[in-house]
């Protein structure tokens, strides 16, 4: 979309281009991660595009130059077992403390199963 192409960044900013017509040198954080990399910077460009599941109507998305990333250094055995026992905790209902099968709804606080016995009492 004409409305979306800024590559100057005089009305958004930043330079800015539709969906998918981003240059070549330029990359998502999704992009980067599927090459292995990370940015080492802040965005230096945005895509931009017209969406439903946004409030305003509009998504952007960072852009990261390629020259200023380095490569993404893989997670420790530790840090994979700290994170898999957090991922445990939260599965753990607070009120009869068994593991729901699914991570806890945070909106919830409890178990589904707790949530519709306190429903039905209520």
């Amino acid at each position: 979309m004409a409305v979306f192409y800024d590559p100057d960044g005089a009305r958004y900013g930043i330079p800015t281009w539709p969906y998918r017509m981003a240059p070549d040198h330029l990359a998502t954080r999704r992009q980067l991660t599927a090459l292995g990399l990370r940015p080492t910077g802040d965005p230096v460009a945005q895509l931009m595009w017209r969406s439903r599941r946004s409030a305003t109507g509009i998504r952007t998305a960072a852009l990261y130059h390629l020259a200023d990333t380095v490569q993404r250094t893989p997670a420790t055995q530790r840090q994979r077992a700290q994170l898999a026992a957090a991922r445990a905790r939260r599965r753990i209902c607070p009120d009869c403390q068994q593991d729901a099968g699914y991570v806890i709804p945070a909106h919830l606080g409890v178990c589904l199963d707790c949530h519709d016995r306190t429903d039905l009492a209520a």
